[in-house]
């Protein structure tokens, strides 16, 4: 057995939760094992003033994690998987898919409204393009306000007054024991999650097969399949933050159902649909799927998206 292995993190609050949390599980599934965190600072940590979708597509949060992976300076890395990139780096992997945690947007107001009752004009805080365009196809008359920075940094700003109110992933606040905080968890049918939220990405190196057996004991088979028919989708529309996409997969007795969305900015236009397959055909479902939106009239919308 190796005598330790180093994971790579970001160093937000969260993340440092979550690859604690990985840490604690394999210690506690492998005696002797010692593990050490390794800080890294992204580019999306550094770049804090200028939207996400302005600064880049997906890999904002994982480029430099991946460099210290490939360059052996870590064993294994912990991101959200909502984070990875359709296209993994060749020589990398994602290894096992722990359980996830709830994949849904909360609503956080400032004085606990719920969605429906914000009054006219009401202001929300968001750095995600899919989350804006859902608010905006939902309530137009709300006013979307770009929202950066880690998840205490967000909170914040609404208790400042900034705004009347902010959307975040239910999976955060639940790690960080702040459900007190929320308003409101968003009905999927409303807010169709981002691809893989809520779930976490071990990612390693294809040649390590020992880091490899070793956190193994981490996948749950159920959320893996989930998850990796939620990616295909996405990886077929080539999505990015640049584009505002949901899918929310679910497997039920043996059978795979995912709902996807491609939106327009504004909100506008909202084409979605969904498709199922056995849980053995997940991806080639997730594809499906895609290959729906785009024949719906997604494609358009993805072309004038990415031309402007």
């Amino acid at each position: 057995m190796a005598v330790s292995l180093k994971i790579g993190t970001r160093g937000s609050q969260l993340a440092l939760w979550q690859a604690n949390w990985v840490k604690a599980s394999l210690e506690k599934g492998h005696a002797g094992l010692a593990m050490e965190l390794v800080t890294i600072k992204t580019k999306g940590d550094k770049i804090l003033d200028v939207p996400l979708a302005k600064v880049g597509g997906k890999g904002l949060f994982v480029k430099e994690i991946e460099e210290a992976l490939l360059d052996g300076r870590i064993d294994l890395a912990v991101h959200s998987m909502k984070d990875m990139p359709g296209e993994i780096p060749p020589g990398l992997c994602i290894g096992p898919v722990p359980q996830r945690e709830m994949p849904l947007d909360v609503l956080i107001s400032a004085h606990g409204e719920k969605l429906a009752d914000l009054k006219q004009g009401a202001s929300i805080g968001t750095s995600s393009l899919r989350r804006s365009a859902q608010l905006k196809h939902l309530r137009p008359d709300l006013q979307i306000t770009g929202l950066r920075g880690n998840l205490d940094t967000r909170l914040r700003k609404l208790d400042e007054g900034q705004m009347d109110a902010i959307v975040l992933a239910a999976a955060g606040i639940r790690r960080l024991g702040l459900e007190n905080r929320v308003s409101e968890y968003l009905d999927p049918d409303h807010m169709l999650p981002a691809v893989a939220q809520g779930a976490l990405c071990i990612e390693i190196r294809e040649s390590d097969s020992e880091t490899d057996r070793l956190v193994s004991i981490l996948n749950h088979p159920e959320t893996r399949t989930v998850v990796l028919g939620e990616r295909a989708f996405l990886h077929r529309l080539e999505g990015s933050c640049q584009i505002p996409v949901a899918g929310y997969g679910t497997l039920e007795e043996g059978n795979f159902t995912i709902k996807g969305l491609v939106a327009n900015l504004d909100g506008t236009k909202v084409i979605q649909a969904t498709a199922t397959g056995t849980a053995q055909r997940a991806r080639a479902v997730g594809i499906e799927l895609a290959e729906e939106l785009l024949a719906r009239g997604a494609d358009r919308i993805l072309e004038e998206l990415t031309a402007g």
